[in-house]
């Protein structure tokens, strides 16, 4: 396998590349595929992601859920607390996460299998991948980005998730009315993510409420710690 975990490993995300309008081009990760893989976490994969896994194919929520539920989908969910979280507050909903990080996956199955929840499923991979090729239009109930990787250098600005184009897609893939939460304690990104929502035409955001259900753990924690502000924004979806 590879060397070790990036230092700043955020929500993962994505092979895009922007151009200067802020329009993504198909090149260029936004995430640095890097880690270990250690022998428990072989075991968590091997016997818990047939459990948890989406099936392959087009997004059908009886099919995934095993019912027909509203399905919220996390991008980059780390070792899996804030989708844990939501899916024991909300279990009329399904959680899906979408995460390339293999030790957050397994750790993430192993937390969900601890505390009984079973409306939580993972996409191991690209979001924006599924996004586009299984994810149809208005299918979305809600969509988390929780602390992304801020790539704070500007010549990595390409890199950040939050372009036009991931918002487009986004957007479309909400249901009438859907929202899109996003959270970060890194102040350039923030600055960036209000550029971008300031620049999408008719788009209706606002700033300041968290999330009541989402746990003050791992990178949120961490900037707290630090001493930095965290910075919440909702999107609201097309009525």
């Amino acid at each position: 396998m590879t060397t070790s975990e990036p230092d700043h490993h955020r929500s993962p995300l994505g092979d895009t590349p922007v151009t200067p309008e802020g329009r993504h081009r198909a090149t260029v990760r936004t995430f640095t595929p890097r880690w270990r893989i250690s022998r428990l976490t072989e075991e968590r994969m091997e016997r818990l992601l047939p459990r948890y896994t989406v099936p392959e194919g087009p997004l059908e929520a009886a099919a995934a859920f095993g019912r027909e539920l509203p399905v919220v989908l996390e991008i980059g969910s780390g070792h899996g607390d804030a989708a844990i979280a939501y899916a024991r507050a909300h279990p009329e909903h399904g959680i899906l996460t979408a995460e390339v990080h293999v030790p957050g996956v397994a750790r993430m199955m192993a937390a969900a299998e601890e505390a009984g929840v079973e409306n939580l499923r993972v996409f191991r991979g690209d979001a924006i991948e599924y996004l586009t090729r299984c994810v149809a239009t208005d299918q979305l109930e809600a969509v988390h980005l929780f602390f992304p990787d801020p790539w704070p250098k500007a010549r990595h600005a390409k890199r950040r998730f939050v372009q036009q184009d991931t918002l487009d897609l986004v957007l479309d893939r909400l249901r009438p009315g859907g929202h899109l939460l996003i959270a970060t304690d890194h102040a350039v990104y923030a600055e960036h993510v209000r550029s971008q929502l300031a620049a999408h035409e008719g788009l209706r955001w606002s700033e300041g409420d968290r999330p009541a259900w989402r746990p003050d753990a791992g990178f949120e924690a961490k900037g707290v710690s630090a001493g930095r502000s965290i910075h919440e924004f909702r999107v609201v979806g097309a009525a």
